[in-house]
């Protein structure tokens, strides 16, 4: 049996409003927000008495998704600081596909993005870059050359 798809990707946060307009600005569409009353979820995630909401963020025409939660209880513990570098081990960014990286790095500055080093070609067929968005998140960005 192989891997059908990627679903999403869970990043947990403490200003859901901040993040959703985030990524929003990054061009994903917002599917659905609201308190997770499921109680099935708390033996999905192995823990208890839990309280929270969850936005979930697509890709316009797409598959992949973003989902984030907000814990209210228990509070979410931070495991690291927010910027450690690219060679920290764990999970270190997103990467999506745009049109144009230097129009979406400009809009994400407004949304307090910076950017984690430069933007730079990669031969003729990428332009990268990693933005540090609300929260220490890292999306990397990669514009097609050609």
């Amino acid at each position: 049996m192989a891997i059908r798809r990627m679903d999403n990707v869970l990043i947990v946060v403490d200003d859901l409003d901040t993040v959703i307009s985030f990524f929003v600005e990054l061009g994903m569409e917002l599917e659905g927000r609201g308190p997770l009353e499921w109680r099935g979820a708390e033996r999905v995630i192995g823990l208890d008495d839990v309280r929270q909401d969850i936005a979930m963020l697509r890709i316009p025409g797409g598959h992949g998704r973003v989902e984030l939660a907000q814990f209210h209880r228990p509070k979410a513990r931070a495991a690291e600081p927010r910027d450690v570098p690219a060679n920290t081990p764990g999970l270190r960014r997103i990467m999506f596909a745009v049109d144009d990286v230097e129009d979406v790095v400009t809009r994400l500055r407004a949304h307090g993005a910076e950017l984690v080093g430069e933007i730079v070609r990669y031969e003729d067929v990428y332009r990268l870059c990693y933005v540090r968005g609300p929260e220490g998140i890292v999306v990397g960005l990669a514009e097609e050359l050609g």
